[in-house]
């Protein structure tokens, strides 16, 4: 499912691009190319106007000007554009006259043509009469022209420039974005496979750990259905009896019935606490009172569990928050630490100030946490020992509310252990 998201994701992101590439590049060729033709047609109307204008023959090339395709002595002389009556120097031109049948009357040229070639290229005009000037380009023999049509009353005069320069502008404009595009295409192609999965990954992320939270929540309510189920059984079979004798099975399913409520009641919680993250009223409270209270809470079941109790407290340490959250969470870990303590053991809190925080530490002596454990410890219905937690009573919840709590608070909690000598569970909160 997640690799065709992807998949689909790439499809959307490199088509949008392509597009917005192709207009891109299509915008550029179209300013360019009227650029280009604005500038060829004033070269063209220009090579024109002296076409037109009367000019000496000595203008004209001839003798070994004619032979070597070099311009008359005087446009040597005067510069390209020196003489007014000089065409373009760095044009290549021709003219050719006609008569109103299009037969070749007259032919003048900077540079040595041969008569063939002329009608040739008379042969490409667009003959189509007109009454004002017209324009057009055809490709001659490798080489591109671009000509305008001067109609008169005795004939035509069609002018010629070499344009093969900037025809190769052009072409090579869309060669340049043909590759340039296809080598983006490729890049982003990969950036976008890149992002597209990491942009993935979180959503696949949550819907695993949706998944897992399900079988995980089915798995816990199936044991103390299947023991009320069966103990209901049980007393239907022996309807007769009284219920003083069928106390036991009636004690197994107000048990179950009591752990089920106690499941749901945790699991609504964790639902209410991430509902209410932007709602949720906070305050400043005095965190050394909060951690007191819940120790004074606690000193008869650490003293019923023959468990020692050692603690060290910073008083009036400060901090911004829900006061009756934080001390849920320091009853979760303080319960967490006396259940599972060793016989005998010894359980520790501290609470002090380090820099700008306040540090909370509630340690045991026990058999640890092994270290491939540590990172999922505060994952829903997470347990290092399933048998061993049931037998506590417990159905890894406590650990996640914990989190959700402290996170809700822009805290952290994270957790450190020695495997058989014990576990530390620290909580850090900003202090004021």
């Amino acid at each position: 499912m997640f690799k065709r998201l992807r998949n689909r994701f790439l499809v959307v992101n490199l088509v949008s691009i392509s597009i917005m590439m192709l207009v891109a590049f299509a915008t550029i060729y179209i300013i360019t190319y009227q650029n280009v033709q604005r500038e060829t047609n004033m070269e063209l109307f220009k090579v024109s106007d002296f076409y037109h204008s009367p000019y000496p023959s000595s203008k004209m090339p001839h003798g070994d000007d004619a032979i070597t395709g070099n311009p008359p002595s005087d446009v040597q002389q005067n510069g390209p554009g020196g003489d007014p009556n000089s065409p373009p120097g760095r044009s290549v031109s021709f003219m050719v006259k006609t008569d109103n049948e299009w037969n070749i009357t007259d032919s003048q040229s900077r540079f040595s043509m041969e008569e063939p070639f002329y009608a040739e290229a008379l042969e490409k005009v667009d003959k189509a009469e007109r009454a004002e000037r017209k324009t057009g380009q055809f490709a001659l023999d490798g080489t591109n022209w671009a000509y305008v049509i001067d109609p008169s009353s005795d004939g035509h005069m069609v002018v010629f420039i070499d344009v093969t320069a900037q025809q190769g502008i052009l072409t090579n404009l869309i060669y340049t974005f043909t590759i340039v595009g296809l080598f983006m295409l490729i890049v982003i192609y990969f950036l976008s496979r890149y992002f597209a999965n990491r942009s993935i990954a979180p959503v696949k992320e949550a819907f695993d750990k949706q998944k897992q939270f399900i079988a995980d929540a089915s798995h816990e309510l199936k044991t103390p259905l299947a023991i009320i189920n069966t103990n209901t059984d049980v007393l239907l079979a022996n309807r007769e009896d009284t219920i003083n004798n069928q106390s036991k099975w009636l004690h197994y399913i107000k048990s179950e019935t009591e752990r089920m409520s106690r499941l749901t009641s945790d699991l609504l919680y964790l639902t209410e606490i991430d509902d209410s993250r932007s709602t949720m009223i906070h305050s400043k409270f005095d965190m050394s009172d909060a951690v007191e209270t819940i120790i004074l809470t606690m000193e008869a079941v650490i003293f019923e569990k023959n468990i020692s109790l050692d603690y060290s407290i910073e008083p009036e340490l400060m901090v911004h928050g829900n006061s009756e959250q934080i001390k849920q969470v320091i009853l979760i870990l303080l319960d967490n630490a006396v259940k599972y303590s060793k016989a005998k053991g010894a359980v520790n809190v501290s609470l002090k100030k380090h820099n700008h925080e306040v540090v909370l530490a509630v340690s045991n002596t026990g058999e640890g946490i092994a270290p491939e454990h540590l990172d999922r410890i505060f994952d829903r219905f997470y347990r290092t020992d399933a048998s061993r937690a049931r037998k506590h009573g417990g159905h890894g919840l406590g650990l996640a509310i914990a989190k959700s709590i402290v996170d809700q608070h822009k805290g952290q909690i994270y957790a450190r252990s020695v495997v058989g000598e014990g576990a530390t569970f620290y909580v850090r909160l900003t202090s004021f």
